[in-house]
């Protein structure tokens, strides 16, 4: 996406959900830069909503002891799925390649393991993420596949970088080209997986898209090196992984939770998405003032002296603090960052992220490559 085209989106300050038909089991919509719409909750659920402050997603975190590319039971995996289903998640996340990467864990993306959780996905009106060992055609990919309420494939993600063995494996997993967040009923969701976890480029380009909840399933932990993503993009991040433990953090960067098992682990948080964070910069005299005329609306929840930054959340049901705030004139945090990078560029001449790109070239060199892009 063009930073251009990027801006013109976060002006928008919050997501609009459309609504619509998905497409039948092997079947989908693009995964990069995914907008395709999101099928309604049931009543129950939207009546729940309703009666909710904010945006809260409740998400459920799966995990397996296993090591080696071990498989595990397909029937051990349905028997969590469908206990978190009947608990009520609103997603339900399971570990990098959940059957295993071995000889015989590869399958289609209508296979025996995505079959089972799109009856579970159906049967609770819930999102599963299942990451399988994927054959296409030729390819070995290490995929995600996100159900949908109705049990329909509506995204898929192709891990970006691999890890060293899984080349070594027979054939060697290729690596995907491409980010992927879906606008789900209650929001952006995006996906990385294990080894994605140590290149900035795959968690910018998922800010890039907007993405409000991450999804990283994986073989370890990872830790402190996913919090830097929570802290430099703002969205949240839940794991699921074969250590098995799963954390959580927030938009500010903060852990919200760390779990883990022997054996299984299963771990439940709810997210509040309509939670914005913001620079204090150009932004206080307007939230002073929406503070001030909807005090029963909104709250700041949290100010970050250090970072200069505050939290505003919802009061009460039917409230968006978002959306209020985007009223008032509030710049959200990432979009504030972004604007800023680009109108620097622009005094500059040309892009200093170029200098990463293009590391052999001079800045006289830069300057005159951004003067022939502008003709």
């Amino acid at each position: 996406m063009k930073r251009r085209t990027f801006l013109t989106r976060a002006a928008m300050g919050v997501t609009a959900f459309a609504s619509g038909v998905l497409p039948a089991l092997g079947t989908e919509r693009p995964a990069t830069g995914q907008t395709g719409s999101a099928v309604a909750p049931p009543a129950a659920d939207a009546a729940h909503a309703a009666q909710s402050i904010g945006r809260p997603v409740r998400i459920a975190s799966i995990g397996f002891q296993s090591t080696g590319g071990t498989s595990i039971p397909l029937e051990r995996i349905v028997k969590h799925v469908d206990e978190e289903g009947a608990r009520g998640a609103d997603v339900i996340a399971l570990q990098e390649t959940c059957r295993g990467q071995n000889a015989s864990s590869e399958e289609l993306l209508n296979g025996p393991t995505v079959t089972a959780m799109a009856a579970l996905a159906a049967k609770h009106r819930t999102y599963i993420v299942v990451p399988i060992d994927r054959r296409d055609q030729e390819k070995k990919l290490n995929t995600a596949v996100l159900l949908d309420r109705t049990g329909h494939v509506v995204c898929h993600y192709d891990k970006v970088f691999p890890y060293w063995s899984e080349y070594a494996l027979n054939p060697p997993v290729s690596p995907g080209d491409a980010s992927a967040v879906y606008e789900a009923d209650f929001g952006r969701v995006g996906f990385a997986i294990c080894f994605d976890a140590n290149f900035p480029e795959v968690w910018k380009r998922l800010s890039e898209q907007q993405a409000e909840v991450v999804i990283w399933s994986s073989a370890y932990s990872a830790g402190s090196s996913l919090q830097a993503h929570a802290i430099n993009h703002h969205y949240y991040i839940v794991t699921a992984s074969a250590t098995p433990d799963c954390i959580a953090y927030d938009i500010t960067g903060e852990r919200l939770l760390y779990e883990s098992a022997k054996d299984v682990n299963v771990s439940r948080v709810t997210l509040d998405l309509d939670r914005g964070i913001y620079h204090e910069n150009f932004n206080l005299e307007k939230r002073d003032k929406l503070l001030k005329e909807h005090a029963q609306d909104v709250v700041q929840e949290k100010w970050m002296e250090l970072e200069s930054w505050f939290v505003l959340k919802a009061k009460r049901p039917g409230v968006s603090a978002r959306a209020l705030a985007q009223q008032y004139g509030l710049e959200e945090l990432r979009h504030y960052l972004e604007r800023s990078r680009v109108a620097i560029d622009k005094l500059r001449g040309w892009e200093f992220s170029a200098m990463t790109d293009f590391p052999e070239k001079t800045v006289g060199e830069l300057q005159a490559f951004a003067a022939q892009k502008r003709t």
